[in-house]
């Protein structure tokens, strides 16, 4: 199997020498390619850390992290800046889309940026489109859409660039729980059937219980990990549940 990310022994420090905070502490693990991966932990175990670092927003203070075989600590300017464009997807909580532009232009953006030819353009956000389920709504701008039409939208332009790893951090937070599960079942589908690489930042078990492995984050270390196997998803969410309860935080901020 292909290996898309390793974590190898990173730390993250904030703060000055008098005054330390240690958000991530010596964390590895590794994410295979077609993996779906959730990582959960309460809030200030380290997660959103761990994912800006992963996406680059962040620098890690030691260690390394490899996506496809780049270091891309080591990575700076237009090379870091063409990684991030080429080799990283985005679903963030907020959606992040344009409102001056329609659907199809916020999905053409990163296409048009790498200056990928119209025709292909358009072949790939047909194909998307049909794939989310969001064919009705491509000329409608934001301010049109419903929140999970907003997502799936925010999904598409995820994966049109077909990255090397799609980062979503807490995709359904904004949304109610019919379309909560719709974007999850989609994004479901972009792992499966589009065989996309996810690592997905979500404090919800709800959520973690559609990834195929869970990775649980306490004071900045890998608490525990779960696979999904053949368990039904009823069968994993209850497993989430148990590890959380386990972790002694507020059970709220998990579920």
């Amino acid at each position: 199997m292909e290996q898309i990310l390793k974590i190898d022994r990173i730390e993250k420090y904030y703060g000055s020498r008098s005054s330390l905070t240690k958000a991530i502490d010596n964390l590895s693990f590794e994410v295979e390619k077609k993996e779906f991966v959730a990582i959960m932990g309460a809030s200030g175990s380290g997660k959103t850390t761990l994912l800006n670092c992963i996406s680059t927003i962040d620098k890690v203070t030691s260690g390394h992290i490899y996506v496809a075989g780049t270091d891309i600590t080591k990575l700076k300017g237009s090379d870091l800046n063409r990684f991030r464009r080429e080799e990283l997807g985005f679903i963030f909580q907020d959606f992040n889309l344009l409102d001056t532009l329609t659907a199809y232009e916020n999905i053409a953006l990163a296409l048009s940026i790498q200056n990928v030819n119209v025709n292909e353009i358009d072949f790939r956000i047909k194909k998307v489109a049909k794939e989310l389920d969001i064919q009705g709504i491509l000329n409608k701008y934001p301010y049109q859409m419903s929140g999970g039409q907003k997502q799936r939208v925010a999904s598409a332009r995820a994966i049109i660039t077909n990255p090397k790893l799609i980062l979503a951090d807490e995709p359904t937070g904004a949304l109610d729980s019919k379309s909560s599960r719709m974007l999850l079942e989609r994004i479901g589908y972009l792992n499966e059937a589009m065989e996309a690489t996810i690592l997905m930042v979500t404090h919800d078990a709800f959520t973690a219980s559609y990834a195929s492995r869970v990775i649980f984050i306490k004071d900045g270390r890998i608490f525990s990990e779960i696979h999904r196997g053949d368990d039904s998803r009823k069968v994993f969410f209850d497993k989430i549940i148990d590890v959380v309860t386990l972790l002694g935080g507020d059970l709220n901020d998990a579920l």
